[in-house]
């Protein structure tokens, strides 16, 4: 039985060390199935995920990022900017909104099945682009370490530093 959304959202933290233990690919699917339903501007469903599990792919991921944290597995999640969605009023594309919203989606889905995952941002587009052999309509957006929590995993002393709800609303 998954747990409230809200106690979901409460206890997912960023993980930042893993075990060795790889993810199984039927918990995988399960977890990319969740980033395949998330809602995306006018439904167009730009993003392109590419999926990292072997350690010869995750040594190539490391030479654009240093914040894998040893994971063994990664997502790279993308959008197609020839896909996306684009606003009337002033031709904004809603590709890096549609790729954050499957992110967020993804890193919930593998906390509610037991995995860890952290958002990193912190990587090199171009040298993704060019390791990964992206080609030039897919734009990465994030990268999402994923696999199990080591045993010793904690969150960072920020984890529960929130400033009051009243100072987030205007």
């Amino acid at each position: 039985m998954s747990k409230s959304f809200i106690q979901l959202a409460r206890d997912r933290y960023s993980v930042r060390k893993y075990s060795d233990k790889p993810v199984e690919p039927e918990i995988l699917r399960q977890i990319l199935e969740t980033g395949a339903v998330s809602p995306t501007a006018h439904n167009s469903q730009p993003q392109r995920i590419k999926v990292i599990t072997e350690p010869e792919e995750l040594k190539k991921l490391d030479q654009c990022t240093v914040c894998r944290f040893g994971a063994p597995a990664a997502l790279i999640i993308c959008y197609d900017k020839d896909v996306c969605w684009k606003r009337d009023f002033d031709g904004a594309p809603s590709g890096e909104v549609d790729a954050s919203i499957v992110t967020t989606q993804l890193m919930y889905a593998a906390h509610d099945l037991g995995l860890g995952t952290c958002w990193v941002m912190f990587f090199d587009p171009a040298k993704t682009r060019e390791v990964f052999k992206l080609p030039d309509n897919i734009i990465p957006v994030a990268i999402l370490p994923l696999g199990y929590p080591a045993e010793d995993a904690a969150p960072s002393p920020r984890h529960l530093q929130r400033v009051p709800l009243e100072e987030t609303l205007i």
